[in-house]
């Protein structure tokens, strides 16, 4: 490996040297990972265009490598694997945005304990006013990235509570698991696609340690 190669495909094969270093957590998630990913309410197919959604969140190039690799094998065509991509993007932005209503009430010093309440979301159309162009070419986008294409109003919802549960944001998720209620989701489809964004999000960390090990190595 060259000194200044942080990531190179081949590295993916260190990961299994965990198996060794910490083999009952390492071999506990590989588990978990396996079920969270596995056929159930949601098609496995759509369980891979979550993993490649929210690897772009995490990320994560090992992850991408290995789940558009895995998409490819379910017959996934790459409009669709791009429209997922942007479901995460509106979703990844959309959250630093859906924050910004915290940002108005620290600036506005509204003196409420209450960091994060329903209602706060409200705020978030003083941006028209604040910064127009910007705001409005974003919801512009957002909506062209959530309504159907390729895939489906409750395959991008489903999609959007995956991404909202790796940003952090509630109010994502309060308005995202709405949406999805509406596009006919069930709590099941809800839950594996919880399972899913939870499996990568820590399949990232895990993913990442290969780093952890080049570099404990001094291989970089």
């Amino acid at each position: 490996m060259g000194k200044d190669s942080l990531y190179q495909k081949s590295d993916i094969n260190r990961l299994g040297e965990f198996s060794k270093l910490s083999g009952e957590a390492f071999r506990a998630f590989v588990n978990f990972d396996h079920k969270a990913l596995a056929e159930g309410k949601l098609s496995s197919k759509l369980k891979e265009l979550i993993a490649v959604a929210v690897a772009h969140v995490t990320g994560c190039p090992y992850c991408i490598e290995l789940h558009v690799n895995q998409v490819k094998k379910k017959e996934t065509t790459k409009e669709e694997m791009a429209e997922a991509i942007m479901v995460a993007t509106a979703l990844k932005a959309g959250s630093a945005l859906a924050h910004s209503v915290n940002a108005l009430n620290a600036y506005d010093e509204t003196g409420d304990d209450e960091l994060y309440k329903a209602s706060y979301f409200n705020r978030l159309k003083e941006f028209s006013s604040l910064h127009g162009e910007a705001f409005k070419s974003f919801v512009s986008f957002d909506l062209q990235a959530m309504k159907a294409g390729k895939l489906s109003v409750k395959e991008k919802e489903l999609i959007a509570i995956a991404i909202a549960h790796v940003t952090g944001c509630p109010y994502c998720i309060e308005d995202h698991v709405k949406r999805a209620k509406k596009a006919q989701v069930t709590k099941e489809e809800m839950a594996e696609a919880i399972m899913v964004a939870t499996a990568l999000k820590a399949g990232s960390a895990m993913a990442h340690g290969i780093n952890a090990l080049n570099a404990y190595d001094e291989r970089i």
